[in-house]
């Protein structure tokens, strides 16, 4: 009797997702609803588990919207992106963010990783040379190739307020290099006074705070150019065996697949010293971001990744499985040309490396992108943005200085759009619509 009680409760539940997707006018398979529902009512919010066959390793729950048919492409990319394991060194290399929801996530933006380095050293600043030397490398060896070039390091933490380029940096804030500066191993600034002022790259070692590379990368086998970066979570282990993390916090594994099975190991060593109230901690710091993308300026296409992640953490499957639905959606198609637009501006470059047909497929399939999902005077304006960008990047029309604020014109227009599709689905889904509003109680 008590199973026959549990199935009807899952049949009501199911049904109510279906109702109020119509209501929503969103596409849902009933079948696909129901297996995930019973997944999530098995899984454990704090476990991990692995895929042996698969090679791969993660937060239990994350593991279910990982989508496997998109494994190797992601283990190519991130030999470009993952630092190597040393003497000294151990790595497990992971994908974060919508590119390990693929399941759902149709349309992910970027490749998002995010790497463990534990550093054997006898001192911590022994252990912040060995990082600056590592990413440094990493950066050089990486630099340029036929289809990748590196866009960007954070390394370090500004001790003073400076000015770069005009724009004024506050104590405490990461310090970004740019391509060029890492290649050359320093960076021009001015201080508060004015004075001219030369950073070394060894600077960063002070403090590395948080510490980021980006890159972008050409797949001319899909026609695609895409934004990869890896973050990296670095901890020092002492001569004792503590584990010291050099910014201050060791990251959770809630939203991360993990790679390579032969790292499992760190991932174990790592683990045992993560909080036990990791998971609470891990909420309360998205529930923050839910509340600032819910306000001006609102990017409720953000807001609903961290609703979909609070949900299905904490046991609000119904309402995490019709946010789930709406990444599946055409509309949802637009994040992804929004998040491409900066990846086109670096791939098109005059100096960049990338093959130039590569970029050109992917603009042109922004262009078919935004015909399928808009419509209107809105549409025409995005698309003769694209075809003017098309033809910078081919060299038959030089944008010139046009070419900056051509993009960041077309990127308000999508996000508009984007926002507009999210906000609306968002809060017509009860629970989401209650969430938001207890946050501005």
């Amino acid at each position: 009797m008590a199973k026959q009680e549990v199935q009807g409760r899952a049949d009501e539940d199911v049904s109510q997702i279906i109702k109020t997707a119509q209501m929503l006018g969103v596409e849902v398979d009933e079948t696909d609803v129901a297996q995930w529902l019973t997944s999530m009512a098995a899984a454990d919010a704090m476990d991990w588990d692995i895929d042996l066959e698969a090679g791969i390793y993660g937060h239990e729950i994350t593991l279910l919207d990982f989508d496997k048919a998109t494994l190797e492409r992601y283990r190519r990319i991130a030999d470009i992106v993952q630092l190597p394991d040393l003497p000294n060194v151990e790595t497990a290399i992971s994908l974060a963010g919508s590119a390990a929801q693929g399941v759902i996530q149709r349309y992910p933006g970027d490749c998002d990783y995010f790497e463990r380095v534990n550093i054997t050293a006898d001192t911590r600043e022994e252990a912040c040379q060995i990082l600056a030397d590592l990413m440094r490398d990493k950066a050089l060896d990486t630099y340029e190739g036929p289809n990748y070039n590196l866009i960007e390091v954070k390394f370090g933490t500004w001790k003073t307020e400076v000015v770069k380029a005009g724009e004024r940096h506050p104590v405490g804030s990461p310090i970004s290099w740019e391509a060029e500066e890492v290649e050359e191993g320093v960076m021009h600034v001015l201080r508060a006074s004015g004075e001219p002022w030369e950073v070394e790259w060894s600077y960063g070692c002070l403090d590395p705070g948080w510490c980021k590379m980006d890159w972008v990368v050409a797949e001319p086998e899909r026609g695609r150019v895409v934004n990869a970066s890896n973050m990296l979570d670095v901890t020092w282990e002492t001569p004792e065996g503590d584990i010291v993390p050099l910014d201050g916090f060791l990251d959770p594994y809630f939203q991360e697949v993990y790679l390579e099975a032969e790292s499992v190991p760190l991932f174990t060593k790592l683990s045992r010293h993560v909080s036990p109230e990791a998971l609470d901690d891990y909420v309360q710091q998205i529930t923050g971001e839910v509340d600032k993308y819910t306000h001006d300026p609102a990017n409720y296409g953000k807001a609903a990744k961290r609703l979909y992640n609070i949900f299905r953490l904490t046991g609000r499957h119904g309402a995490a499985a019709l946010i789930r639905e709406l990444f599946d959606e055409p509309a949802a198609l637009l994040y992804q040309v929004w998040s491409l637009l900066d990846t086109l501006d670096d791939a098109g470059r005059p100096d960049s490396t990338l093959d130039r047909k590569t970029v050109v497929r992917q603009t042109d399939a922004l262009i078919r992108d935004v015909v399928e999902c808009c419509e209107g005077p809105m549409e025409s304006e995005i698309v003769m943005a694209l075809l003017r960008l098309r033809d910078d990047i081919t060299g038959w029309m030089e944008l010139g200085d046009d070419r900056g604020p051509l993009i960041t014109n077309s990127r308000l227009k999508v996000e508009r759009l984007v926002n507009e599709y999210f906000q609306d689905k968002l809060l017509s889904i009860p629970d989401a619509r209650d969430f938001i509003e207890a946050l501005g109680e």
